[in-house]
């Protein structure tokens, strides 16, 4: 009994420190911890409800492609996650030093992981943050003819590390995003083509002149072009002189993608009037009829 009473009365000043130091932590720490939970609620109530209305726009019909669509989920996803581990960690360094843990060799044990990661991968972190930029200003789309990294095709596929691209022969190029530092859209909106023609030296020049806007008129008014042009074809003039031959510049605007069908319809337009008019072309090839071999 005297035993008992003796190791309770050694217990005593330490329940009585326990005691005070818990009425103290609640007192002060537990409502600074309840009010950074709320303000951290609030937060990741606010980031899902951007990303939400995020994919909520990627189910519109009003967007190019449904590979567009789907970029605009995974930006949302992307931006849901990131943002959730960054309000994780800031809730985290305010609470646990509320709890007693020390966060100095914490801190510097991360920083010294975080160095080492970015020495490793600082190419990858490159390509997600330039992906992560392009998706966002919508600098080109799956579909698009571009040029970018040196090479120029069609974008098939999008990634926050990596684009694909075809070219003209069928070649597939894969163009990491940090690589990419100037993008140029061929087919953004409208694709301007310039077309040479190149007619003999003797034809009379406003002749040519009004046959060319005659036929950019025909094929405007044709129901089957009219819908790939965006204005009508212009004919500036004379481009260039050049020995016996003439170049007239002809200046077609097209829909994002027509301009290859356009030219071609309209060569054999022009190459038809040229023949039904009797225009001769430039630079026409000379053959040579001989009777008999030379000596």
């Amino acid at each position: 009994m005297a035993f008992a009473l003796l190791q309770f009365s050694r217990l005593r000043p330490v329940w009585e420190d326990w005691k005070t130091d818990w009425e103290s932590f609640v007192r002060k720490d537990v409502p600074k911890i309840v009010v950074v939970l709320v303000v951290a609620i609030i937060l990741v109530r606010l980031l899902k409800l951007t990303t939400s209305r995020l994919a909520e726009l990627s189910r519109r019909e009003t967007l190019p492609t449904a590979l567009r669509a789907q970029q605009l989920r995974t930006l949302a996803g992307v931006l849901n996650s990131v943002g959730i581990a960054v309000i994780v960690f800031i809730v985290a360094m305010q609470i646990l030093p509320l709890l007693g843990v020390n966060m100095g060799p914490l801190l510097a044990s991360a920083g010294v992981a975080g160095l080492a990661i970015g020495f490793g991968a600082q190419t990858l972190v490159h390509d997600v943050i330039n992906g992560f930029f392009i998706l966002m200003e919508n600098q080109y789309d799956v579909g698009d003819v571009v040029r970018i990294g040196g090479v120029a095709g069609t974008v098939e596929s999008m990634t926050l590390r990596r684009t694909t691209l075809r070219d003209d022969t069928g070649a597939v190029h894969i163009v990491p995003n940090s690589q990419i530092t100037i993008v140029s859209n061929l087919t953004r909106d409208w694709a301007q083509m310039a077309l040479h023609i190149s007619v003999d030296y003797r034809e009379n020049s406003d002749r040519i002149l009004g046959l060319l806007k005659q036929v950019g008129a025909d094929l405007r008014s044709d129901p089957q072009f009219a819908t790939m042009l965006v204005a009508d074809p212009q004919v500036p003039g004379i481009e260039r002189v050049a020995g016996s031959e003439v170049d007239y510049l002809m200046l077609v605007k097209t829909r994002p993608g027509q301009q290859y069908a356009v030219s071609r319809e309209l060569r054999r337009r022009i190459k038809e009037c040229f023949q039904k008019n009797n225009v001769q072309p430039g630079n026409p090839a000379r053959v040579y009829v001989l009777e008999q071999p030379p000596a």
